[in-house]
């Protein structure tokens, strides 16, 4: 994701900020609003098999994303209003990664709404896995080596909170 909106001269921004509320200077400060947006159930079931046929260990979100916490950190948690720093590797279902990034800081309002509901699971120094339905990424998108509809697997460690 980073490496591609610095690489491509702001397409990964363009492909960060799908499916989630881009902010400018020119609008009101961040609201902390519950995303409302949950995966079809096609999608759901779909990563339920990826998860089982794998053998992961991961917690079921009612979202339809699934999540494992290796390490929970410690004080306080993130918000979508906040800026994080995050080391991260984003990988497709076959293992390919795609993407990844160390200690790259962003607002989590910017970013696909896995990332946002996902991260405020843990606290910095924390570490988890995201397994995100294609809805709470990319969607019907190709984004760079993404193809459209893709499961997405990432491991993110949350450095700070600024």
């Amino acid at each position: 994701m980073f490496r591609t909106l610095f690489t491509t001269a702001g397409i990964g921004l363009i492909s960060l900020c799908l499916l989630a509320n881009c902010q400018s200077s020119n609008q009101p400060p961040c609201e902390p609003t519950p995303v409302t947006i949950t995966a079809p159930d096609q999608e759901i079931a779909q990563l339920k098999q990826f998860i089982e046929s794998k053998q992961i260990k991961a917690t079921a979100d009612k979202r339809g994303f699934y999540y494992t916490i290796q390490n929970a950190g410690s004080g306080a948690k993130p918000t979508v209003c906040s800026n994080v720093s995050v080391n991260y590797e984003g990988h497709l279902t076959d293992g390919t990664r795609f993407d990844s990034g160390d200690d790259v800081r962003f607002g989590l309002n910017q970013l696909i709404v896995g990332w946002q509901e996902g991260i405020p699971l843990i606290a910095p120094g924390g570490r988890i896995t995201l397994y995100l339905p294609p809805s709470l990424a990319y969607g019907d998108q190709q984004q760079g080596d993404i193809p459209a509809h893709s499961i997405l697997v990432f491991q993110i460690d949350l450095l700070a909170i600024h």
